[in-house]
């Protein structure tokens, strides 16, 4: 039965007369269910993050530019590993890349055991940093894998189809911590912990971080068993067509920097990424200070805006079968500027629905962008691939930004900085509306 299924996967890409039509080539329906399933496996290690950096907060008694470290360690890995990836994918080709990338995303998992019993930050860190490099390598080689499993024609609608499942995972990423984690932490102040005999102190401190160790070692574990189940599927992946040249070093480098739609995708994407870990970082953080509620209770908010991120996430592929996907882009983010500066100035429970409303906004932001900025790269599209998932370093950098804003105003006014990353999408959005389409893309 393995026997029947490899020759499938491998023979399906080189038969004639069936690249332009359909959503997938013949027999990569098991290869694609698999790799969707990627998908949300790292949707849920992203969104089960966010909520530690209340969490730390609270239970290391920092500030909120220190716990916002949780997500400098967690984008700065993909930054980091990106480039690797791109040469892992480049000799290995992507398969090896996704394979190499949940084995350490499922090592960083399981480092969570030592971390919870050392009880440092630092190591929890080192933690976090591994498992998120695990994660660029996957997500540098599963996005054009997607891509690449389908006629061009429709591989940005099959990539937001592919996308689509990463919610999925992240509202789960969000349940299990405000089932698991978020219950589990004392809400002693940092003046009343302070106040705590050294015994008592280190006794809750070890209650809590236990509670953050379990799901992670359960997704460590989820990660290496994702890696066995494709290793076990041979795919032979078919070439790019190319309308850049085939020379690589510094003339591939030049190539991607003198193309604009690439490059002004590379910073649109950084503000999208920005923009998403910021509106889902702070979540808590402006609900318990609008409404006056415990961080259990804006935790159940958090998972309404993961849920409706979830919805959207489907109704706008739906919708790029009619529309221009670039076009829904520039609505979704002129709407999202709106959302946030009206949940700046009405801080009440209209403005936490503003907040949650973001989520739809931010819905096919992502693989949009990926889409459109890698259209017509040929040779140079895993290179090219590599530069959008180092964009993901948005999310180390801009939350210190608003996290800085914070501290010195509110969680409220905080806001402007994810109403300014919208404004640099939608720039992205007119941008490509206006520039002529590639010719491999026609």
């Amino acid at each position: 039965m393995t026997a029947i299924r490899d020759s499938v996967a491998e023979e399906a890409p080189v038969r004639k007369g069936t690249s332009g039509r359909g959503f997938l080539y013949p027999g990569m329906v098991l290869p694609f269910c698999l790799l969707v399933s990627c998908f949300a496996a790292w949707g849920l290690a992203g969104n089960m993050t966010d909520p530690l950096v209340k969490v730390f907060r609270s239970v290391f008694s920092m500030n909120n530019f220190q716990s916002s470290l949780v997500q400098s360690a967690y984008y700065g890995a993909y930054f980091c590993l990106a480039i690797p990836a791109a040469f892992i994918n480049s000799r290995l080709g992507y398969k090896g890349g996704v394979l190499i990338g949940l084995v350490l995303a499922g090592t960083g998992g399981l480092l969570f055991i030592p971390a919870a019993y050392v009880m440092t930050y630092s190591v929890f860190l080192t933690a976090l940093f591994t498992l998120a490099a695990g994660l660029s390598i996957l997500e540098t080689s599963a996005n054009p894998f997607v891509m690449s499993m389908g006629p061009e024609h429709n591989a940005t609608r099959r990539l937001n189809f592919a996308q689509a499942f990463n919610p999925i995972g992240s509202n789960l990423g969000v349940l299990l911590a405000a089932l698991l984690i978020l219950p589990k932490v004392n809400p002693a102040t940092a003046e009343q912990r302070a106040a705590m005999s050294q015994e008592t102190l280190l006794a809750t401190q070890s209650e809590e971080l236990k509670a953050v160790m379990g799901p992670y070692v359960a997704l460590g574990l989820l990660y290496i068993l994702l890696a066995v189940m494709i290793g076990r599927v041979k795919v032979v992946e078919r070439p790019v067509e190319s309308t850049a040249g085939e020379s690589g070093g510094p003339g591939r480098l030049m190539r991607l920097l003198r193309n604009k739609r690439y490059s002004f995708g590379v910073v649109a994407q950084y503000f999208n990424v920005s923009a998403q870990t910021c509106i889902w970082t702070y979540t808590l953080h402006y609900v318990t200070d609008a409404l006056g509620v415990s961080d259990k209770i804006a935790g159940y908010w958090l998972q309404a805006s993961l849920i409706v991120f979830l919805v959207f996430r489907f109704l706008m592929v739906g919708l790029m079968g009619r529309y221009d996907a670039r076009k829904l882009l520039l609505l979704m983010c002129s709407l999202g500027v709106g959302l946030s500066l009206f949940a700046m100035v009405s801080v009440n429970i209209l403005g936490v629905l503003a907040i949650v409303s973001l989520s739809a906004c931010i819905s096919l932001l992502f693989p949009t962008i990926y889409g459109e900025a890698l259209l017509g790269l040929g040779e140079d599209t895993k290179y090219g691939a590599a530069g959008l998932v180092m964009a993901i370093i948005g999310g180390a950098t801009m939350p210190l930004v608003q996290s800085y804003i914070m501290d010195k105003t509110s969680p409220a006014v905080s806001y402007i900085t994810v109403a300014g990353c919208f404004v640099v999408v939608a720039a992205y959005g007119l941008y490509t509306l206006r520039a002529p389409r590639p010719v491999s893309a026609a």
